[in-house]
C-alpha cells in the first residue's frame, strides 16, 4: 500500500487531501501537515478531509493533542477532525470562532507560542487583511514556515477559461511563488502586516510549506521574501 503520509523533514509529514472548490468555481488543491512533539504528541495543522487510511497513519505516528486552522477561511474539515479527536485542543485564529460557532475553539492563536508546543514551534498572527486572518507557523526541527493562503504557487494551466486569466492577474499562477493580489490588496494595515512579515524572515528558515502550491525544500526564506517584497521593499 501506498503511504498517504510523506516525511517532509524531522518529525514533520504531509499529505494532499481533495481539491476544494472555492468563491466563483475557482478550484484548489489542499495539503496538511501532522507535526510530532516530543512524547508522541501530534500536531494537525489545516486539516483536510479524514479517512481511515490516513487515520491509521496518523495514529501509528503518535497521539493527535492539537488541532490547527490556521487561518479563517480553512476550516471546513475541523468539525470532522474534533468529533473524531474529541480530546484534542482546538486552536484557531482571531475570528473564526464568529465563523464557526459549532465547533469547540480551545484557545485563540497569537503571537506567543502556545505552551504545549513552544520548544518546536513558533508563530506570527498577520492581521488587518479584508479576506483573512492567517497564523504563520514555523517548525523549528524541520527549519519549515507553514503558510496557508498568504503565499500560493498554482502550476501553469491548473485554472481554465477565464478563470486562467483571473489567476494569471492575481499572480496565484506566477513563475515563483507569491501572495496573490487580492491578499495584498486586502491588508488594511500595512506597517502591521510589515512587522508580521519582518518576523517571520527573521526565523532561520530553509523550507517553505503552502496548502495552495509545491512545497519549497531550500532556499525557503528567499522565497517569502520574494513573495513579500511589495511590502518589505520601501
Amino acid at each position: 500500500m501506498v503511504a498517504i503520509l510523506r516525511q517532509f523533514g524531522p518529525d514533520i509529514w504531509i499529505t494532499d487531501g481533495p481539491i476544494v472548490i472555492a468563491a466563483a468555481g475557482f478550484h484548489y488543491p489542499t495539503r496538511m501537515a501532522v507535526i510530532r512533539l516530543p512524547g508522541a504528541s501530534l500536531v494537525v495543522w489545516s486539516p483536510t478531509a479524514l479517512h481511515e487510511d490516513l487515520r491509521k497513519e496518523i495514529e501509528a505516528l503518535g497521539t493527535v493533542r492539537h488541532l490547527v486552522a490556521p487561518n479563517t477561511l480553512h476550516h471546513v474539515f475541523l468539525g470532522d477532525w474534533q468529533r473524531a479527536y474529541p480530546e484534542a485542543l482546538v486552536h484557531a485564529p482571531p475570528g473564526l470562532s464568529a465563523k464557526r460557532a459549532d465547533i469547540r475553539i480551545d484557545s485563540e492563536l497569537t503571537d506567543l507560542p502556545e505552551a504545549g508546543w513552544a520548544a518546536d514551534l513558533d508563530h506570527v498572527v498577520f492581521r488587518g487583511n479584508r479576506i483573512t486572518t492567517e497564523v504563520v507557523f514555523f517548525h523549528r526541527p524541520s527549519e519549515t514556515v507553514l503558510f496557508t493562503d498568504l503565499i500560493q504557487h498554482l502550476p501553469p494551466g491548473w485554472f481554465s477559461g477565464w478563470r486562467a486569466a483571473v489567476a494569471r492577474l492575481d499572480l496565484m499562477v506566477a513563475p515563483w511563488p507569491e501572495v496573490p493580489r487580492k491578499f495584498r490588496l486586502a491588508f488594511r494595515d500595512r506597517p502591521a502586516a510589515r512587522s508580521a512579515i519582518e518576523r517571520v524572515l527573521a526565523w532561520p528558515a530553509r523550507k517553505l510549506l503552502m496548502a495552495h502550491g509545491a512545497p519549497v525544500t531550500d532556499g525557503g526564506q528567499e522565497a517569502i521574501r520574494h513573495a513579500f517584497r511589495w511590502l518589505t521593499d520601501r
